[in-house]
């Protein structure tokens, strides 16, 4: 199946299925002819996986036809920081927004963030939605860039 034949098409639902799925280390393939969704667990962050059990079946079916999936990406740990820190400057609570971006310029700026985080009351609902929302972003800019992809090898 050539690629330039298909479109990403997804609904609402999906991507953030998708957006919940990356965010919790898991990989959402797109079957790119059947439009049906396939989500692995990332063995490179989850080694002790048994690839043998649940997902043997999908990760076969994956690998052996390889081009007939989309794969979504998680964002990266600099993308990550940056949602952090965006985040960090929307907090209207002068105290919580210092100590969040001490916990960013200091050492394991995620461990320290997420601490934080945990421990500030009202803005950790306010974070989690905050990066939900990024994440939808960053699965629709996937698509959007699948989509606009033209056939440039020619």
């Amino acid at each position: 199946m050539a690629k330039q034949d298909y479109k990403i098409k997804l609904t609402d639902q999906q991507i953030i299925e998708i957006a919940g799925e990356l965010d919790a280390g898991m990989i959402p393939f797109y079957h790119l002819e059947s439009g049906e969704l396939v989500v692995v667990p990332d063995l490179e962050r989850f080694p002790y996986v048994n690839e043998e059990g649940l997902w043997q079946e999908d990760l076969e079916e994956i690998e052996e036809n390889r081009d007939d999936y989309f794969e979504f990406t998680a964002m990266d740990s600099r993308e990550a920081f940056s949602v952090m820190a965006d985040f960090a400057e929307t907090v209207e609570d002068q105290k919580i927004q210092d100590k969040l971006m001490d916990a960013l310029n200091g050492p394991k700026p995620f461990r320290n963030f997420k601490w934080q985080i945990d421990n500030s009351g009202e803005y950790r609902k306010k974070w989690f939605d905050y990066k939900t929302e990024r994440y939808i972003e960053f699965v629709k800019a996937q698509v959007d860039f699948y989509n606009s992809d033209d056939d440039e090898e020619g």
